[in-house]
């Protein structure tokens, strides 16, 4: 999904003017007042409809739709999904100890990982403060399973593919947390099928900038 910012040119400007001055109003009638052809006008007109300035209706013409760039980032920003900007998941069994997981984390170069049980279920999420609340206690760490330590369901904060993104987003504001994990409701709990995490919604954003 792209979803676009622009930065309007001159022209470009003064095309929305006319339009909001006049609409609805041709193509043909847009080129004669800026005294060019409506075929170095058609790239210009397809980006401000594209990117929402405008509206066309066929044998009627253009129309202002009265948003602001604001408003238009704000209503692209609601069309992004969690599927857009997903990542793999990596996950670990609930039988393993704090150790393995702190090699998991370390080799995978992630923050979070998400447990499942022996039918690949969720049953718990481990972040880089849980391994590191139990590494500074004097416990023996190979033997000490992480489902001790895991944050369990029904605590866990979730996601689905289609949920918006910029939701997400404030979930992990509200929740204090680096990732969610994307889950597919399964007959008896939840498949994890990808990650979100802080450097999704980053990557989003970055992208959204530069178009």
């Amino acid at each position: 999904m792209v979803v676009r910012k622009i930065e309007l040119t001159k022209r470009q400007e003064t095309i929305i003017q006319i339009v909001k001055d006049n609409g609805p109003i041709t193509g043909e009638n847009i080129a004669e007042q800026l005294n060019l052809t409506r075929a170095t006008l058609r790239p210009d007109l397809s980006i401000l409809t594209m990117a929402g300035y405008l509206d066309a209706r066929p044998r009627v013409g253009y129309f202002y739709t009265g948003k602001s760039g604001t408003q238009l980032l704000t209503e692209n920003l609601q069309k992004i999904r969690v599927r857009d900007y997903n990542s793999i998941p990596v996950l670990v069994k609930e039988n393993v100890s704090v150790y393995d997981a702190i090699c998991t984390m370390f080799l995978e170069d992630v923050g979070t990982l998400f447990v499942v049980d022996q039918n690949s279920l969720l049953v718990g999420v481990l972040s880089r403060k849980d391994l590191l609340r139990a590494s500074i206690g004097k416990q023996e760490l190979t033997a000490l399973p992480i489902n001790i330590i895991m944050t369990r369901m029904p605590n866990i904060t979730m996601c689905e593919m289609d949920d918006n993104l910029i939701d997400v987003a404030k979930l992990l504001i509200d929740k204090q947390i680096d990732a969610l994990p994307i889950v597919r409701p399964s007959e008896n709990g939840y498949e994890v099928i990808g990650r979100i995490t802080k450097t999704n919604i980053t990557k989003a954003f970055v992208a959204l900038g530069n178009g």
